[in-house]
């Protein structure tokens, strides 16, 4: 679609082709499903053709999942809080500084274009709408980054042992959007040894502090 992106006018309309399809079933274009509660549709220009210049996304999920790290190359992101409360987590590039923006009902979190950052809900469910300034908004996701990326990149790049990065992403076969995986046996939950919480990953004990 030539005109795909930002558009600051109405000339895809065309007055001589009749009123364009301007409602559609969003509900029925599934971007991703985990399970019932924790699923993503999708609204692009893709179902709505008339729709340019921007997108939309229904999230909703409940306490445990995450909508993983990720960044959008190609649009700015508008969170809106529709029910419960979820920790939006955000790095801004500019400065070299984690920000985390708790909200609720009524509140929302601006993203900036290309910024790294991931959705944590705090409450047992929640429920967002979330709007992006291009019609074919485009997102690379972490989980892709992780397993797609030779381990011996993070070796040169950052004098980490290949070996133990391989091992560490091994578990990741496959985008995640909204994790964890169904099956994620490699990863137990925090216990206690010693009254240190620890973790255990890959069969590894982790201090929940480094995990």
């Amino acid at each position: 679609m030539s005109k795909s992106g930002f558009v600051p006018d109405n000339s895809n309309i065309k007055k001589s082709s009749g009123t364009p399809n301007l409602s559609v079933n969003y509900k029925q274009n599934v971007l991703f499903k985990r399970n019932d509660q924790n699923i993503a549709y999708q609204l692009t220009s893709t179902q709505l053709p008339a729709m340019l210049g921007g997108a939309f996304v229904d999230l909703y999920m409940t306490k445990g999942h995450m909508r993983e790290p990720h960044w959008h190359p190609n649009a700015w992101e508008l969170d809106v809080v529709v029910s419960g409360e979820v920790q939006v987590s955000v790095l801004d590039p500019d400065t070299s500084s984690m920000h985390n923006y708790r909200i609720k009902q009524g509140e929302v979190v601006f993203i900036p274009m290309g910024w790294w950052h991931w959705i944590e809900p705090l409450s047992e469910e929640a429920h967002l709408h979330l709007f992006f300034n291009n019609d074919q908004f485009e997102s690379t996701e972490g989980s892709d980054v992780l397993r797609l990326t030779p381990p011996i990149v993070f070796q040169k790049a950052y004098g980490v042992s290949a070996g133990e990065v391989a091992e560490a992403v091994a578990p990741i076969t496959d985008t995640v959007v909204i994790g964890p995986p169904n099956d994620h046996s490699s990863y137990k939950k925090g216990y206690e040894r010693d009254g240190k919480v620890v973790i255990k990953i890959n069969e590894k004990v982790v201090p929940a502090e480094d995990k």
